[in-house]
C-alpha cells in the first residue's frame, strides 16, 4: 500500500491537468472528498475539473470548490481520478464500457474500479479520512476550505461519529481537522440535522408505507412523489438515517422508483448483518452495514425479489448471502 500511496503521489506531481469524478447521487462523502482533493490540488497548481454526473445537491453547495463542479467533460489527456466510488458503473453518464481509470481512492470493501492504482482502505470510516492522512504525504496542504470538505465527509459516513466502524482515530481526525479550521458544530448541522421543506415533505410518503415484519423493515418511494413535492434530488434526502434509528428491526430497505424505469435499493444494517454482499450480487455495492443497488423491472417483482433475499440475512444473522438470483 505504501507503494502504491508514493505512486499515487508522483502522479499528481508529473500531472498538469487532472479529471476528478465520483459517483451518482452523490452523498456527503462523494462530494466532500471529492472538493477537498480537488482544492488541494488546484492549491497546488494544477488544472482540475471536478465531476459529477448528478451534479451537487442543494444542502452541499455550502462548500468551498462546489460552484466548479460540472456534469460532462470531455477527460483528454487529463489525469483520470475517481474518489469514494467502488465501480465505474456508478459513475453515471461519465463512465462507458471499457473506460479505465489512473488512480481510485475509495473505502468501500466491494471496490472493482477499473484503474491503474486503486487505493482502497474498507478500513476508513470515509474516503475524506483517506485524503486526511494522505494529502500530506503528497505535499498538498489542508488549508480551512479542504478540511471543511474533509470532515463533512467523515461527518456524513460516519452519521455524526455514530457507526459501528468508528475508532479513536477517527475522533482524533476529527480534532485534527477542527484545528485546521473546519467548524464542527456547523458541519454537523447542515449534514446531518437540517432538511429542506420539500425533502421533509417526501420522507413523509416513506414513512407513511413504512412496514416492519420480522425484524425487517422496508418503505418505498416513487418518481410520482418527487415530482408532488418538488423534491429536485433522485435519492431518498437521507430518509435512511431516520429508518435505521427504528428500534426492533435489524435491516431497513428503502426502494426508490427513478425516472428511467429502475427501482434503486439502500440498504442499512444493524452490527452483525452484512448486506454488502447481496448488494454485489445484483449488481450493487457499498459496505457491511451501508449498501445499494440498482434494478429493472417494476416496484412490485423488485421488492418481492429484494425481501426474499433480505429475510435470508435477518434470520441468518451471520451475513450469509444467497446466490445471484435470490436463492
Amino acid at each position: 500500500m505504501n507503494d502504491i500511496v508514493r505512486q499515487i503521489g508522483d502522479k499528481f506531481k508529473k500531472a498538469e491537468s487532472i479529471w476528478l469524478a465520483s459517483h451518482i447521487r452523490p452523498d456527503g462523502d462523494a462530494i466532500g472528498s471529492l472538493t477537498a482533493l480537488g482544492l488541494a490540488l488546484q492549491n497546488a497548481g494544477k488544472q482540475i475539473t471536478m465531476l459529477l454526473s448528478d451534479g451537487v445537491p442543494a444542502n452541499f453547495r455550502y462548500l468551498a470548490g462546489s460552484s466548479q463542479i460540472v456534469k460532462k467533460i470531455d477527460p483528454g489527456t487529463a489525469l483520470r481520478v475517481t474518489v469514494d466510488c467502488s465501480d465505474g458503473r456508478r459513475l453515471g453518464r461519465l463512465f462507458t464500457d471499457g473506460d479505465r481509470f489512473d488512480v481510485s481512492i475509495d473505502h468501500h470493501i466491494t471496490n472493482v474500479m477499473p484503474a491503474e492504482l486503486n487505493l482502497v482502505e474498507p478500513e476508513e470510516p470515509a474516503t475524506s479520512a483517506i485524503l486526511a492522512k494522505y494529502l500530506p504525504q503528497w505535499g498538498l496542504e489542508i488549508t480551512p476550505d479542504v478540511a471543511t470538505c474533509l470532515l463533512t465527509g467523515v461527518i456524513s459516513d460516519t452519521l455524526g461519529f455514530r457507526t459501528s466502524n468508528m475508532t479513536p482515530d477517527t475522533l482524533r481526525l476529527g480534532a485534527l481537522l477542527m484545528e485546521r479550521g473546519a467548524n464542527l458544530p456547523d458541519l454537523y448541522q447542515r449534514t446531518l440535522i437540517r432538511r429542506s421543506f420539500d425533502a421533509a415533505r417526501y420522507w413523509g410518503f416513506g414513512l407513511s408505507r413504512l412496514q416492519c415484519v420480522d425484524r425487517l423493515l422496508w418503505t418505498t418511494l416513487t418518481a410520482a412523489d418527487r415530482k408532488e413535492v418538488g423534491y429536485p434530488g433522485r435519492d431518498d434526502a437521507d430518509l435512511m438515517g431516520v429508518l435505521s434509528a427504528i428500534d426492533g428491526a435489524d435491516v431497513a430497505v428503502i426502494f426508490n422508483e427513478q425516472s428511467d424505469g429502475k427501482i434503486k435499493i439502500s440498504w442499512r444494517s444493524q452490527p452483525g448483518f452484512d448486506v454488502s454482499k447481496l448488494a454485489v450480487s445484483l449488481g450493487g455495492g457499498g459496505h457491511p452495514a451501508a449498501a445499494g443497488a440498482e434494478l429493472t423491472g417494476t416496484m412490485d417483482e423488485v421488492q418481492a425479489k429484494v425481501l426474499a433475499a433480505t429475510r435470508l440475512i435477518v434470520q441468518d444473522g451471520n451475513g450469509s448471502q444467497p446466490d445471484k438470483q435470490g436463492k
